[in-house]
């Protein structure tokens, strides 16, 4: 390319010399370099370019193009230089129209808008260009004149900065790291503390106004007394007035759930779930007044799920490209704003999953913790839900829900209420790494689900070297004394529950790298074999480090001769331990048969193999599971483990073994443990479809044999999002 461009030069005519620009001396001379890229416009041909002699291919890589919407931030595109000259030049009127109703319409319009672009926001694109396209909230000083605007922009404003405020603390926004970026908007004002009483005197005004055309509707009357109307067409006002009152309220609505759910130790919890409830109110009737707005607009929509407003119509007062040249970090991102369909979809999802988080019970167990974020995880948050969680519930202040150390989660979590506060436990070396260990674990927890595997996988290691150090500890401590006093037994007993215990959650936080592979698709049909093997092997070592927990924990509880009353906790405890190794035993069957059956169909049918020319087996084994074999989780078992295990399984050792039959008689036991968990009862309802699905095709594949060459065997999602059922035909 470099080549044919000098070519191309060399045979351009002679430039005429630059007319040098007249400037003062301190200045400097500037030339005009028009005529040369006027010729060099003429000349060059598609892929070629002018460059210095020391421009590279490398440079190339880090270049902006001029002239380019997608790279260049200061190219214009609105015509208007600053949000001054756009003011003067009509853009942002205030107010909106001289017709009242017309104003009122607009007032909507641009509620609207912010709406959608809030939510735009939201799901990862830069305030400044969605919510501060706004120049009524760029210059809010100049709707100081009207109330229902001012009130609206001011309330909104403080919620995003309260937003911010959340994200920021959460750390959360690493993965939309252009989310907090304020790019020096003003983002707040002394009189935003006062957006509240503003937006109450603005409601009761309307509300009057409301309950006046109610009165006036029943009493048949034919004007409005003592009350100035909002516009100037009576037979409206009450649909209008709605209109208005259900963006309001549902804007002072939601303040009050972020206010609330930032409240510490959640004590806003409650009246948050009132506000929530209210949000969604608001929001219904948002959508009720769709009907009427469009009816006044007199645009014929094509296509609801491209309009920005409810009426459909344009919103004045907004500019998308204003605040370009703030941008100075990264490019302008080309953003579409969601529709206002979309964003009420996202809001009252939003709301939903804020209420989940509310309803949390703030139970210091951290094994309730961990599975209620793995369930929230389920419906697919997105970041602001996933931020709230994390930082004003989970880890508050270092503390889980912000009133428990978490010492003393572990201290519960070992069954030893005793050392619950004790300090020399609390500044034990190995307790406070395994704390922060399981701050970290949780923050992971609440990230999104690529950068959640990707941050697991890297854990493991922090995992196995604790586990590590905890066993050379004791061996160094208890293991060349065999009589030792009462109170170094009780000291070795601990050590011991703490061995066990960080060994179950590292084999914990490795069954769920493995399984998040399924819900990111990074496994092909040709490595659910070895993907499935290793999970069996992963789950059989989960229960057996909680089997040795449990054991451990009533051994102590034994030795301390627990009073009576003490035994129903003990028994309501083991059911809850046996169902819960139950439901993992289920696990265990269906990797371990799923393992099998691909295993039997590679090696009789030679199916499920794919050969690539770009790695081996061995390979890809390793780019699965390197994290898991680095953190040596579990110990002794290496691609080798695999293909022996693999390499003997035959149809009739599987049909002997049945392991999906196995699963069916495991599973009606478990309803009743599980009756008052109906999350639990979906999944028990998951694995049955699955088991039985797989326990027909196996008879299938059985009866026609797995080598038939007109078997055709795939595997499909269609009831569990970890576990694939075998669908079975013949061609």
């Amino acid at each position: 390319m470099e080549a044919s461009s000098s070519s191309s030069a060399d045979a351009a005519p002679p430039l005429p010399p630059p007319h040098s620009i007249p400037t003062s001396s301190d200045q400097g001379v500037w030339a005009d370099a028009s005529p040369l890229l006027a010729a060099a416009c003429r000349d060059l041909q598609d892929g070629e370019l002018v460059h210095g002699e020391n421009f590279s291919l490398f440079a190339a890589m880090s270049a902006l193009e001029i002239m380019d919407p997608k790279m260049d931030s200061g190219i214009e595109r609105s015509g208007y230089n600053s949000i001054e000259e756009a003011i003067e030049n009509g853009v942002a009127p205030v107010p909106l129209s001289l017709d009242r109703t017309l104003d009122v319409q607009r007032s909507i319009d641009v509620m609207d808008h912010l709406f959608s672009c809030e939510a735009t926001w939201h799901k990862g694109h830069t305030l400044a260009q969605t919510v501060f396209t706004c120049i009524y909230l760029m210059r809010m000083e100049r709707t100081s004149s009207h109330a229902v605007l001012n009130s609206f922009c001011r309330t909104l404003r403080a919620t995003c900065n309260a937003v911010i405020s959340v994200v920021s603390t959460a750390r959360t926004h690493e993965e939309e790291d252009l989310f907090t970026m304020s790019f020096g908007l003003p983002l707040r004002d002394e009189q935003d503390d006062k957006c509240l009483s503003i937006l109450n005197s603005v409601e009761e005004t309307i509300s009057r106004q409301l309950r006046a055309c109610k009165a006036q509707a029943l009493s048949k009357k034919k004007t409005l007394e003592d009350l100035e109307s909002l516009q100037d067409k009576p037979d409206q006002e009450e649909d209008y007035c709605r209109a208005l009152l259900g963006r309001l309220r549902f804007r002072k609505h939601f303040y009050h759930v972020v206010m609330c759910m930032r409240k510490p130790h959640g004590r806003g919890l409650e009246l948050a779930r009132k506000h929530v409830a209210s949000c969604l109110n608001e929001l219904s009737l948002m959508l009720k007044s769709r009907e009427f707005l469009k009816s006044q607009s007199n645009i014929m929509l094509q296509d609801d799920e491209n309009c920005t407003t409810a009426s459909g119509c344009q919103p004045v007062g907004f500019d998308v490209s204003l605040n370009s040249r703030l941008l100075s970090p990264t490019p302008p991102r080309a953003v579409k704003v969601l529709s206002w369909s979309n964003a009420i979809r996202y809001f009252e999802k939003l709301l939903h999953d804020l209420d989940v988080i509310c309803a949390l019970s703030l139970d210091p167990v951290l094994e309730n913790a961990l599975h209620f974020i793995v369930q929230f995880q389920k419906s697919v948050p997105d970041l602001v839900p996933r931020a709230f969680l994390q930082q004003t519930l989970l880890v508050q202040d270092g503390k889980l829900y912000g009133q428990n150390l978490f010492s003393d989660v572990i201290s519960r979590a070992l069954s030893l209420p005793d050392i619950i506060g004790d300090k020399e436990f609390q500044m034990n070396e190995f307790v406070v790494q395994l704390s922060q260990l399981v701050i970290n674990l949780l923050k992971i927890l609440c990230t999104n689900t690529a950068w959640q595997r990707r941050k697991l996988g890297k854990s493991l290691q922090d995992w196995s070297t604790i586990s590590i150090q905890l066993e050379l500890a004791l061996k160094r401590e208890f293991g060349e004394t065999r009589n030792v006093l009462h109170h170094e037994n009780m000291c070795m007993r601990v050590s011991k529950q703490l061995l066990i215990w960080t060994q179950e959650h590292a084999y914990w936080v490795a069954s769920r790298f493995l399984t998040l592979g399924f819900e990111l698709d990074l496994y092909s049909p040709g490595e659910y074999c070895m993907v499935y093997w290793y999970m069996y092997v992963v789950f059989t070592k989960l229960i057996e480090k909680m089997q040795s927990r449990v054991l451990a924990s009533n051994e102590t509880s034994r030795r301390k001769g627990k009073k009576k009353r003490d035994h129903s906790k003990d028994s309501a405890r083991d059911m809850t331990f046996s169902s819960s190794c139950l439901l993992l035993q289920c696990y265990v069957l269906l990797s371990e048969g799923l393992s099998m059956m691909l295993a039997v169909l590679r090696n009789e049918s030679r199916s499920f193999q794919l050969p690539s020319i770009f790695n081996t087996e061995q390979e890809r084994f390793m780019q699965h599971f390197d994290l898991l074999q680095k953190a040596r989780v579990p110990e002794h078992i290496s691609y080798y483990s695999f293909k022996e295990s693999s390499s003997w399984a035959g149809i009739t050792d599987l049909v002997k073994y049945n392991f999906f039959k196995e699963i069916q008689k495991i599973t009606p036991s478990l309803r009743g443990s599980f009756a008052s968990e109906p999350e639990k009862l979906v999944e028990l309802r998951r694995i049955e479809q699955v088991a039985e699905h797989n326990r027909i095709a196996l008879n299938i594949i059985n009866q026609v044999g797995p080598g038939d060459p007109s078997l055709r065997v795939s595997f499909e999602f269609t009831h569990h999002p970890h576990f694939a059922v075998a669908i079975v035909k013949r061609s």
